[in-house]
């Protein structure tokens, strides 16, 4: 005798079940967008709130995080831009800078172009008459529907923001979008973005994740990017230290199309909970995707990268590269997939991990992956786990460098090689600049 089993559902699940039913009519978007909401909200029934009995999540039980869950933010109100315009530094005269508060688009608090050739709105005014196509793109890489919080956030998608590059431009300042979390009570941010570069286009894009809640914050982002023919984006992302008692999972869709470049480099200060997902697909040929990145931990943070970039086309090349320090009792996760498709010939994928444990205690998890299907390829992954150099800390105080100082160069010189392939200098320089306020921090603590 056989049977079928039924998955118990949690709390959490309930309250979502019941928030879906009672709220989905009412969020923004038409008849094509409600679709997506309802598609995305049958995945996750049947997925569920990912434990580590899901493969792909088996080093990061996010349902032990979250417990119960939250209830959604609101749209923020004067208090909350108040503290966040109080965080904010200034900007120059030329600077383009779009702020999310909780998810939602703040145009008081943002600073816009004048010129026309980067557009910014946001993704509710652009749900009310989206263009033919816009749903389809805003719903993102076909490689991300079967993960949960993917699904779950196309149902419940509120706030984000769109930009659109117009063909042919090459921006002189990158563009700064600022995701502030604002001071207040328990609650869940969920929000989508969409970043489209045109035809020939280049931009450099920094995301700076600014968490001024010190209360109980689950945010689930996702930031979907259409990289067009020819064109290029430098994207940075940093993400500010948390509390101990947030969770976040970040999901970055990303579609390259002929000769198209987007090179992604991102640091992680630590804190609480946080898994950052990436989802690349080659819809073209002569693509160059880069995904690389530092994460930086210590006391009980748990930091989870795990990516997939999916060669669906021949003759593109990818490159994935990440460092991790953990310190203390962090834990760190590394989970990478190459898929190379039959047809995917003369691809070039190259993966790499490497990682320095600093505390008896700090743990890391290591999983790169090669699925490929075609014969004409070079691809290779690696990943590396192990302690400070002693002949190099040896040296460096044999020089005159008191432990404390020595060890802090080495550890900056090890993190900072990821972004060394950064083609923006000031873009590098903000990352690196964080590498030594976390080394300093630790040093003090």
């Amino acid at each position: 005798m056989t049977g079928t089993a039924i998955r118990k559902k949690t709390a959490a699940e309930d309250a979502l079940a019941r928030a879906f039913a009672r709220d989905s009519a009412a969020l923004a978007g038409g008849a094509e967008t409600q679709k997506l909401r309802k598609d995305g909200f049958g995945a996750f029934e049947r997925l569920g709130v990912p434990t580590r009995r899901n493969e792909a999540w088996h080093y990061s039980d996010l349902r032990a995080a979250i417990g119960d869950g939250l209830p959604f933010a609101s749209a923020p109100d004067a208090q909350a831009l108040a503290a966040v315009r109080k965080a904010l530094t200034p900007v120059g005269a030329h600077a383009i800078r779009i702020v999310l508060v909780d998810g939602y688009y703040c145009d008081e608090l943002s600073a816009l172009p004048g010129d026309g050739n980067i557009t910014v709105r946001s993704l509710d005014d652009a749900l009310g008459a989206p263009p033919p196509g816009f749903v389809h793109t805003l719903a993102g890489s076909a490689i991300a529907q079967g993960d949960a919080m993917v699904a779950l956030n196309a149902a419940f998608m509120r706030g984000g923001v769109v930009i659109d590059v117009e063909p042919g431009y090459v921006a002189a300042a990158p563009v700064e979008i600022i995701f502030a979390t604002a001071p207040g009570a328990p609650r869940s941010i969920v929000t989508r973005s969409l970043i489209r570069a045109g035809a020939k286009s280049k931009v450099s894009i920094l995301e700076h994740y600014l968490p001024l809640c010190s209360g109980t914050v689950h945010s689930n982002e996702a930031l979907v990017v259409r990289v067009g023919d020819g064109a290029r984006i430098d994207h940075a992302a940093l993400f500010e230290r948390a509390g101990n008692n947030q969770v976040a999972v970040r999901s970055l869709l990303t579609q390259l199309r002929d000769d198209a470049q987007f090179a992604s480099h991102a640091l992680v200060e630590g804190g609480g909970f946080l898994r950052q997902q990436i989802f690349a697909l080659f819809e073209a040929r002569n693509a160059l995707l880069s995904l690389c990145g530092a994460s930086l931990l210590r006391g009980s943070d748990h930091a989870d990268t795990t990516l997939v970039a999916d060669h669906a086309q021949p003759d593109n090349t990818s490159r994935e590269f990440f460092k991790h320090i953990v310190d203390g009792q962090g834990t760190g996760v590394f989970q990478g997939k190459v898929i190379v498709a039959p047809d995917a010939q003369k691809t070039d994928g190259v993966m790499k991990s490497q990682t320095i444990l600093l505390g008896e205690r700090s743990a890391m998890y290591n999983k790169p992956e090669l699925e490929i299907f075609a014969d004409d390829v070079t691809c290779g992954h690696g990943a590396t786990v192990g302690a400070l150099d002693a002949n190099q800390l040896f040296y460096a105080m044999s020089r005159g460098l008191p432990r404390a100082e020595a060890e802090g160069l080495l550890l900056e010189g090890f993190a900072a090689e990821a972004f060394e392939g950064m083609a923006d200098d000031a873009l590098r320089q903000v990352l690196t600049d964080r590498i030594r306020h976390w080394l300093a921090q630790r040093s003090a603590a």
